[in-house]
């Protein structure tokens, strides 16, 4: 099969991600000094100027609208080779809607521009176990660093990242209840982000189907058997303004370098930039990746990494400055970085998922490299650090 042929031995986990990998085969103790993490977070915390990247790009009409077989295999081959070779790409006419995407941003902004006593009234509950809800500026705080030790938390707080978030699942979950806003506060909101959130379910299907079909599994829709939808989360994302030199001198932060926990991500985002990944071939850089106008980004995450035994890429990533070649960058003498916007909707597999190698990814030649691991326990550990948990 493909992925035993094209597997680089050379191109496996990073090293901030073998570090993980390490710690969730053991599941003991599951901790990762500061010591250890921070060198390797301050390397990749320097300001790229104007590099940038192209990640591939896909036109999924060619799968959606296939007139043979051998078309739909041509685009699922080809949408398998970029999440081998970077673990993203970026995806046009994938199915969402440019009015439904331009009213899904429209119904964000509306959300970030109320009160903070308004957002508040559906607050995020403490701790990583339900992620529902709004999250205040500094709540949060993403890294790539798995502890069950409180003051390694509290190191990487040290540094807070200024962005704000409210997240929705399905009504279904009942491991993960949403938290809503009165109808009141937001008239409509409720409706809207339902709908959507079952729109980008609809669409994320259909690139596991093809995941499925690139990496010649005897079974085509064997990942789909895992994906009910009702345990995926759509985010709502906002970066406010902030002085440029805060995120320079590392004082500050909007999102630390990270991989995704779950299966694949779909990403919407707007014109600002500053995404950026690791470069596939320079271990430690990142470059900018510049956004497409209703395009949605898709990366790998670190169950679809493992079910595919490292042929698939959960690459890191992170969001800093808008880029250096952008006309409105930062305005006023205190060089304030523009206001950023972004929908993610992570895709997960259902909570009791048992995550283990697919056996076409795997051989005498390139043995199993993973334990099997139930997606439940892998979002809790992953999730530790990111949320403080409050003493009752």
């Amino acid at each position: 099969m493909s992925p035993e042929v094209n597997i680089d031995p050379s191109q496996e986990r990073r090293s901030a991600n073998l570090t993980i990998s390490q710690n969730i085969r053991t599941f003991n103790p599951l901790v990762v000094a500061l010591d250890t993490i921070l060198p390797i977070m301050n390397s990749i915390s320097k300001d790229n100027g104007e590099a940038e990247i192209s990640i591939p790009m896909i036109d999924f009409s060619r799968w959606s609208s296939a007139s043979s077989a051998e078309e739909r295999v041509s685009v699922a081959k080809d949408l398998v080779a970029a999440c081998h070779d970077v673990g993203f790409v970026s995806i046009t006419n994938h199915g969402v809607s440019p009015e439904l995407l331009d009213e899904a941003f429209g119904w964000s902004k509306r959300l970030f521009d109320l009160q903070t006593e308004e957002k508040m009234l559906a607050p995020h509950p403490h701790g990583a176990a339900v992620h529902r809800g709004y999250s205040y500026p500094g709540l949060e705080k993403v890294s790539q660093v798995i502890s069950s030790d409180p003051e390694v938390g509290e190191g990487l707080r040290s540094v807070a990242d200024c962005k704000e978030s409210y997240e929705i699942g399905s009504e279904e979950n009942d491991e993960q209840p949403n938290v809503w806003l009165p109808e009141e506060i937001l008239p409509g909101f409720r409706d809207f982000t339902t709908k959507f959130y079952w729109e980008c379910s609809r669409a994320s299907r259909e690139i596991l189907a093809a995941i499925g079909r690139g990496l010649d599994l005897e079974d085509p829709e064997f990942l789909l058997k895992f994906h009910s939808g009702h345990n995926n989360q759509l985010r709502l994302l906002h970066y406010p303004p902030i002085p440029a030199a805060e995120l320079e001198n590392g004082s500050s932060a909007r999102m630390e370098a990270h991989s995704d926990w779950g299966s694949i991500t779909l990403l919407f985002q707007d014109e600002c930039g500053g995404l950026e990944v690791e470069n596939p071939h320079v271990q430690g850089e990142f470059v900018g990746v510049a956004p497409v106008k209703n395009a949605m980004v898709v990366n790998i995450g670190d169950l679809m990494m493992r079910w595919s035994n490292d042929y698939l890429k959960s690459t890191l990533h992170r969001v800093t400055l808008p880029p250096a070649n952008s006309n409105d960058r930062f305005t006023g003498p205190e060089r304030m970085t523009r206001a950023r916007y972004s929908i993610p909707y992570f895709v997960g597999p259902d909570s009791d998922a048992v995550i283990a190698c697919m056996r076409e990814c795997a051989s005498a030649r390139n043995p199993v490299k993973y334990e099997p691991v139930v997606q439940k326990e892998y979002r809790l550990m992953r999730g530790r650090l990111q949320y403080e948990e409050k003493a009752a």
